[in-house]
């Protein structure tokens, strides 16, 4: 079978750029080199598309970006591929087609619509959710939008921008304490693996979590702290999606913080959970009715506030694009449901191809 070049981006200018350069190169260890040729792409933090087998270390490393060849993406869907700059030649530029993509991208410019739309525009197959997905996944408040209309339970929640913070300080404050209470959490509206998140414990401490959360968003979204065990679980498929066991977090932080994520090894991670088995079939069936809900497909992760002594179960977020490092929670699940590591990458691109092969089917003009 012929080799099929498969473009593997990652880094971004997000807040999550670390990440997704962790997730990548989990990613890369695993796929088949006998059925794809990765070509990777970095990603800088300012944006510069840059190309080669020595750009995940490049950024790793922070080291200049005239270490690589840059790279933009061609988006003609009649030939789509890379163009790859030639520092060394007098061709210039070098032309690479491209099967398929893979964009390990968290967080804005990423898992928010915008490099999907691209990939779109190229005529590309793509590993993960949609335009539409992506995006109203990763705002915080229209996702919650969509699920208050597809019946999901979610927790009390406000949510306002910039401006209208300007202009009504105290009487948003006021309104938060009525309705929202504390302690509550503030967050961007458009953002992951939280990054400028706090949890607010007192009026007085609210204005300044609101001024960090709009260092990366001008939303901001203030959710009711909820007693429960956090639990997560993750979703496979397109039009018929499946759940894994669901598994439980138990931050080793006051609240399961960037750093609790990906830098403090103390916080414990319980896979799978045993809830019972109606609990984790009700768990199950809401991830797959909130994966629908937004029209995801390939790979999301639910999280969820639960209290088992009361069967009560509140969906936190979905994520479309999960850290995918071979110890973050999504493939963890799915290994403990019987899919390895390896074989949920292979799932991911064959899923992103039955997606492009169903969709070049449809008319998107009338016939003549």
């Amino acid at each position: 079978m012929k080799q099929k070049n498969l473009a593997i981006l990652f880094g971004g200018r997000s807040g999550e750029h670390v990440v997704s350069l962790r997730s990548a190169a989990s990613i890369m260890e695993v796929i088949d080199r006998e059925n794809y040729r990765i070509i990777p792409v970095g990603i800088t933090r300012d944006g510069t598309w840059l190309a080669g087998e020595n750009v995940w270390q490049i950024l790793w490393e922070r080291r200049p970006i005239t270490e690589a060849p840059r790279a933009t993406l061609l988006t003609d869907p009649a030939n789509p591929g890379l163009l790859i700059e030639q520092r060394h030649s007098t061709a210039g530029w070098e032309f690479v087609p491209l099967d398929l993509v893979f964009p390990v991208l968290h967080g804005p410019y990423g898992e928010d619509g915008t490099i999907q739309g691209l990939l779109e525009l190229a005529g590309l197959p793509y590993v993960g959710s949609g335009v539409l997905a992506s995006a109203t996944a990763m705002d915080k408040v229209v996702m919650k939008t969509l699920f208050e209309k597809h019946g999901l339970p979610v927790g009390p929640y406000l949510a306002f921008n910039r401006w209208e913070w300007r202009g009504g300080a105290h009487k948003l404050s006021r309104q938060v304490e009525r309705d929202i209470g504390f302690p509550c959490f503030v967050k961007p509206a458009n953002l992951g693996s939280s990054v400028g998140i706090t949890k607010v414990a007192a009026a007085d401490a609210l204005a300044a979590a609101i001024e960090e959360a709009q260092l990366y968003d001008d939303k901001v979204i203030i959710e009711a702290s909820i007693s429960g065990r956090e639990i997560e679980c993750s979703v496979l498929g397109d039009l018929e999606p499946q759940a894994s066991r669901p598994g439980e977090i138990i931050p080793c932080n006051e609240f399961y913080d960037y750093r609790a994520k990906y830098v403090d090894d103390r916080t414990e991670l319980i896979i799978p959970v045993d809830l019972g088995a109606s609990l984790e079939q009700k768990i199950k069936d809401l991830a797959c009715n909130a994966f629908k809900a937004v029209e995801a497909s390939g790979l999301a992760r639910v999280d969820f506030f639960v209290e088992p002594e009361k069967s009560q179960v509140i969906i936190n977020e979905i994520n479309t694009m999960p850290g995918f490092t071979s110890i973050s929670m999504y493939p963890k699940l799915w290994e403990a449901s019987g899919i390895s590591y390896n074989l949920l990458v292979s799932r991911l691109l064959e899923l992103a191809e039955q997606r492009f092969q169903r969709r070049s089917n449809l008319r998107f003009s009338p016939p003549e």
